[in-house]
């Protein structure tokens, strides 16, 4: 089934699940305080993504602290608009979700501040990337088989310059089409899924690889 094929999850579905994501990724080191964004495509024509606002405590992560935006990162339906509540903004890494979904197909995205991929981005950002292989881990990925697997994680330099990071994400990922995720150097993971679930289960298998490594390499 092809991603667009995937059916998509209500507004509210997603900012409930996303919100349970949230709190238990928090609960595991991986969200710390306002850390981290999560997204999930909830219709693709038009394209429009249920996001946590920007700030949003990940402990205390819930439904009203999503909005609903379109493709051009702008609150969208009355959704966004009910639970911007004046103030409220969609999280500042907003460009960077619309890239992943308009190159990949997406439709979900996750993005954690953990220990070790912090340590990890910075560790290898002159090699530009960082290869893990020969785990089994590695079959939790999408399309991955066999152990005998070699995932290249691309590192981007990270940029406050959102307009200029974006071009830098998607340069990535036409360099990379095979990848599963990319680290942000000194930052975190980005990786996606077809579904939230997907998207889940690729960050539990890479931040538990990106452990194994960061400890065999200390």
């Amino acid at each position: 089934m092809s991603h667009s094929a995937v059916p998509l999850p209500t507004f509210r579905q997603a900012a409930l699940r996303l919100s349970e994501i949230g709190r238990r990724f928090y609960d595991r080191g991986w969200v710390m305080g306002t850390s981290g964004n999560f997204s999930a495509v909830v219709s693709r024509r038009p394209l429009t993504l249920a996001i946590t606002s920007s700030a949003a405590h990940k402990g205390r992560l819930a439904p009203p602290q999503f909005l609903q935006i379109d493709a051009q990162g702008t609150l969208a339906g009355s959704a966004g608009r009910a639970r911007a509540n004046g103030a409220a903004k969609p999280s500042a890494e907003t460009r960077l979700h619309l890239e992943i979904v308009d190159f990949r197909g997406a439709g979900a995205v996750l993005h954690t501040h953990s220990v070790w991929s912090t340590i990890l981005s910075d560790r290898h950002a002159s090699a530009r990337g960082l290869a893990i292989e020969q785990f089994e881990m590695l079959k939790g990925l999408d399309g991955v088989v066999s152990h005998d697997h070699r995932e290249w994680i691309p590192i981007v330099r990270n940029d406050q310059d959102m307009t200029r990071l974006a071009r830098a994400v998607r340069q990535a990922l036409s360099d990379h089409p095979s990848a599963h995720a990319f680290l942000l150097e000194r930052h975190g993971l980005y990786t996606w899924g077809a579904t939230v679930d997907e998207a889940e289960r690729h960050v539990e298998i890479l931040e538990f690889l990106l452990e194994v490594v960061g400890r065999n390499s200390t």
